[in-house]
């Protein structure tokens, strides 16, 4: 940040013929150093730093906003941007309410995170894939509310062999049985047949009241859970015998190497992240 000096010491300086007796610019400035002669050269020193050295204590020394200004889902207008598209996509498609929104992490079977943003409906989960750099979603799944059968809360967990590791808790939402997996989508990164969904809390959470809101697993899970009782009591009539269980229990990722998350998860590939610039 520029700053701009003090103008007392400067004087009009008029251009004069020669033979004038007027002392020039150089002249004034010599008779300065010549008046400053007397005194020790460190206290001169120390007051030319005194006089250019400025310290600025903010407000806050450890918020830095730009590094949530990196996430393009923090940019002004393109959350609610996003939102507007879905929700109209919704409306136009279904004609379904939306109960809530959030944006979340979205962890797969191979422990990479993804950036995802979850509506509620009254009987649709839709975990939707958004570009926040082109404004426009990209990928869309959609899951019914009835053939969510288990809800577990809790920390990570890996194999005892396994080189990959995360901290934190998270959320999984299962609407089917994993015994029944094939073999080919379990080891298989790209997989879609996976029958549950892995959740954590947005990075940008923390940023602002209004992601404090849309990032919190809690605030999800109070949303969730009602609205899936409410579908397995109005699907009660079709035969439906299994009701929805909710546990808090350790959440098992099942990677042993972990190479490839590591680089991804390092470097936030599964976001829509400012890279930087990159020119000549």
């Amino acid at each position: 940040m520029s700053t701009i000096g003090s103008f007392e010491g400067f004087q009009p300086v008029s251009l004069t013929q020669e033979g004038d007796d007027q002392p020039s610019e150089n002249d004034h400035l010599s008779t300065e150093e010549a008046g400053d002669s007397g005194k020790d050269p460190g206290q001169r020193q120390i007051s030319r730093q005194q006089s250019v050295t400025k310290s600025t204590l903010y407000p806050n020394p450890y918020h830095q906003p730009y590094v949530s200004r990196k996430y393009f889902a923090t940019r002004p207008g393109a959350i609610e941007t996003a939102v507007e598209d879905l929700r109209s996509h919704v409306t136009q498609t279904s004609g379904e309410s939306v109960q809530g929104f959030w944006l979340l992490t979205q962890i797969d079977h191979w422990n990479n995170e993804k950036e995802k943003v979850l509506f509620l409906t009254d009987k649709t989960l839709l975990i939707c894939k958004y570009d926040f750099i082109m404004l426009s979603c990209v990928q869309m799944q959609q899951v019914p509310l009835s053939a969510i059968c288990r809800i577990c809360l809790g920390k990570f967990v890996f194999p005892v062999m396994s080189l990959d590791k995360r901290s934190g808790e998270g959320l999984r939402i299962c609407w089917g049985s994993t015994e029944g997996q094939s073999l080919l989508s379990r080891w298989n990164p790209w997989s879609t047949e996976v029958p549950y969904a892995t959740f954590t809390e947005h990075p940008m959470k923390d940023t602002s009241e209004k992601f404090l809101e849309i990032c919190k697993l809690s605030g999800f899970m109070s949303k969730l859970i009602p609205a899936v009782e409410r579908a397995h009591k109005n699907s009660a009539g079709s035969g439906r015998g299994e009701e929805l269980m909710v546990l808090t229990q350790p959440i098992l990722i099942e990677t042993y190497t972990g190479l490839m998350s590591f680089i991804g998860n390092h470097n936030k590939l599964g976001y829509s992240l400012a890279r930087g610039s990159i020119g000549f």
